[in-house]
């Protein structure tokens, strides 16, 4: 339970981060999509910084995670195509929808519901990724 609590919090606090920032809103994403604003660059930059650090202080200090095990993170697989077309697809959908998956309950606990829609594609896609994972070259 300790735990749960932990990461809702956290969750909270993403959530806040994020609709203050305006990293939520639809019209940034736009503007972002028409190259007519730095506003959300800016953001994904920080975000881009912020997570290389953050990557690096873990394996400088073998930074251990909430149970004490230590954090191995594994080198990326070579290859590049695969990156292109997930990021190209990511890329379409975002811009199609109009929001990363990230605030996608932030949206619906702001009370635009048409997220929901959104919500059920992001699972079914994960579904049926699932079920063609091992059909796909990896």
């Amino acid at each position: 339970m300790k735990n749960i609590i932990k990461y809702l919090l956290v969750g909270f606090v993403f959530g806040i981060v994020l609709t203050k920032s305006e990293a939520v809103s639809w019209y940034r994403i736009y503007e972002m999509f028409q190259f007519q604003s730095f506003h959300m660059f800016g953001i994904i930059t920080v975000a881009i910084v912020t997570g290389v650090i953050g990557l690096q202080l873990i394996k400088r200090f073998n930074v251990k995670d909430s149970s004490g095990a230590a954090i191995n993170i594994p080198d990326k697989e070579k290859g590049n195509a695969r990156y292109w077309i997930g990021g190209l697809i990511f890329g379409l959908g975002w811009a199609l929808v109009g929001s990363c998956p990230g605030p996608i309950f932030i949206l619906i606990g702001a009370g635009f519901w048409s997220v929901l829609i959104v919500l059920f594609g992001a699972l079914l896609g994960t579904f049926l990724y699932g079920v063609v994972r091992s059909k796909l070259p990896h």
